[in-house]
């Protein structure tokens, strides 16, 4: 008898979930996945890493099911050691490694052979996976509490090749990520054979996938080709439904005014009707009769309007729904920018402890307006050169200064109190503005009333940046210098693009370190400084 195989796949039927707060993320959501490799977009807090952990099995839902065909390996967004925790813990490989070494050493339990299966090399294949991620020689029984973000979700990838999953289910694995590691991400990504589920922020990988799952509130909606293919179709989409919606608002318009006209229309024939019937000299029961049938048919005429009415709105409304609103944001150019002339920052053979700026002595001389973007690997130097420029480290040897008012915002916003409002830390920033400026000075970058007043902590990641960036270039002495680390991380792809706007408008000088690549070819950069390099120097971008 023969045996049906079953391809693997993922699937959603009518799945609903309800957060702990009783709020319902998702209502009736079905979906399909196979193993065409597919990225998940959609903006923070809608739902995208809930969704993974749903058809991982790491969440049940509240109704509906899920129907998983293959194993299903899921790595989550934030990868960090536990105490205690081994690498081999950390990359999820520690029961088969395990299982091999108490075989080593005798064990004949049948759990631990069927644990290791065929894999009897898993040893040599893991430190090959090690190897691949530029982790050669880790120890998998060290403890991985040492490791640092990018480090850790390296040790985690490594993982899942290893244990080889009919589908792989990674949320955002290029967060802490270099340039060339995301590039051996992506080579390794495109050689996988296996199911493959993205959630990511990261356009490059995107543009690798082969669908793309763009999630919303409306629910998700399935788009073929890869990221660049999506945003095209969606763009058309946009258009369309802003016709749709600009239609239908006239139409309403058309229809209230005709309304507006039968009911004029009928207010004059009831005048005329009352008129002619008091010249008739008519019995008062009859009069009665008529009025009573009058006011009838007026009733009716009535309710047909307000039915009518409320069609046509209703038609606006599903319009509007279906079109998706940018938050309009817009940045005030600072007070005084600096000259073309004027120096911005000077580094003299510039050494920091611990070699921070990758063991070298930094000379740096900053003028004008630049526009600077910071590449290189991780921890060659680039968020030190900032900490240094935004007064956050003291060099060790050799002499910085910085001529000017500089804001340094860090992948943290660490500037940022999580207990209080934009509009009292903007407040802080600059206690002569009068409230209203303020006010609109935080409208201007997408922050209403609502958000404007929220603790900083309760906001989403591309609001706290703008609540950020106002305390920077809105203080008393605006930012002259702007200092950026890894800014795009923890935010969505709408948010990016909302940044990358509003810094093309900003008229200071700017240093952004960034390993996204499509983000730093949008700000229009004048040059690069790479820390990979031997020797720093600026060369054009």
């Amino acid at each position: 008898m023969e045996t049906l195989m079953t391809c693997p796949s993922l699937t959603l039927e009518s799945v609903a979930f309800v957060l702990p707060d009783g709020s319902t993320l998702f209502s009736d959501l079905t979906l399909h996945i196979d193993q065409r490799h597919t990225g998940l977009v959609g903006r923070n807090g809608v739902g995208k890493s809930v969704l993974g952990r749903l058809l991982a099995g790491q969440l049940a839902p509240s109704s509906g099911r899920c129907v998983r065909h293959g194993s299903v390996h899921y790595l989550p967004q934030r990868v960090s050691a536990t105490p205690g925790q081994r690498i081999a813990d950390l990359a999820c490989v520690a029961p088969l490694l395990d299982a091999l070494e108490r075989i080593a050493c005798g064990s004949v339990a049948p759990a631990d052979f069927e644990r290791v299966g065929e894999r009897w090399n898993a040893h040599a294949e893991f430190a090959a996976a090690l190897e691949q991620q530029g982790l050669a020689g880790r120890d998998p029984q060290a403890p991985a509490a040492h490791l640092s973000g990018g480090e850790a979700m390296r040790v985690a990838l490594a993982g899942a090749w290893l244990m080889q999953p009919d589908m792989l289910i990674l949320d955002e694995p290029s967060n802490h990520l270099d340039g060339p590691q995301r590039q051996r991400l992506m080579a390794q990504l495109q050689a996988w054979n296996g199911g493959l589920l993205i959630i990511s922020h990261d356009r490059l990988l995107l543009d690798g996938m082969q669908r793309i799952l763009a999630l919303s509130a409306h629910g998700v909606r399935s788009y073929g080709g890869n990221y660049t293919h999506y945003t095209r179709q969606h763009a058309g989409e946009q258009q369309a439904a802003c016709a749709l919606l600009a239609q239908r608002k006239q139409a309403r318009a058309r229809g209230q005014q005709a309304l507006r006209e039968q009911h004029m229309r009928q207010q004059q024939r009831q005048a005329r009707g009352a008129r002619a019937a008091a010249q008739a000299n008519q019995a008062p029961i009859l009069l009665g009769g008529q009025r009573q049938r009058s006011e009838v048919s007026a009733g009716q005429l009535q309710q047909h309007r307000q039915a009518e009415q409320a069609r046509l709105s209703e038609a606006v409304t599903q319009a509007a729904a279906r079109l998706e609103t940018a938050d309009a944001i817009a940045l005030l150019a600072p007070a005084r920018a600096a000259g073309a002339s004027q120096r911005l920052a000077t580094l003299r053979q510039v050494e920091l402890a611990d070699g921070r700026l990758g063991g070298r002595r930094v000379d740096l001389l900053l003028h004008g307006q630049p526009r600077i973007g910071l590449v290189g690997p991780n921890g060659s130097g680039k968020s030190s050169l900032l900490q240094l420029l935004g007064g956050r480290l003291a060099a060790q040897a050799g002499q910085c200064e910085v001529h000017v008012p500089v804001a340094y915002l860090d992948q943290d916003l660490a500037m940022l109190d999580p207990a209080r409002s934009a509009a009292a830390q903007l407040c802080d920033a600059d206690p002569a503005a009068a409230e209203h400026a303020q006010r609109l000075r935080l409208a201007l970058l997408g922050l209403d009333r609502q958000r404007a007043y929220l603790p900083t902590g309760q906001l989403s990641g591309g609001q706290r940046l703008k609540a950020a960036l106002a305390c920077a270039l809105y203080r008393a002495q605006p930012a002259q210098l702007l200092l950026l680390d890894e800014p795009t991380n923890q935010l969505d792809l709408a948010s990016i693009e909302a940044l990358e706007t509003l810094l093309r408008s900003f008229t200071g000088a700017l240093l952004v370190a960034s390993h996204d690549a499509i983000f730093l070819d949008r700000l229009g950069l004048q040059q690069r400084l790479d820390t990979g390099q031997a020797q720093w120097r600026l060369a054009p971008w």
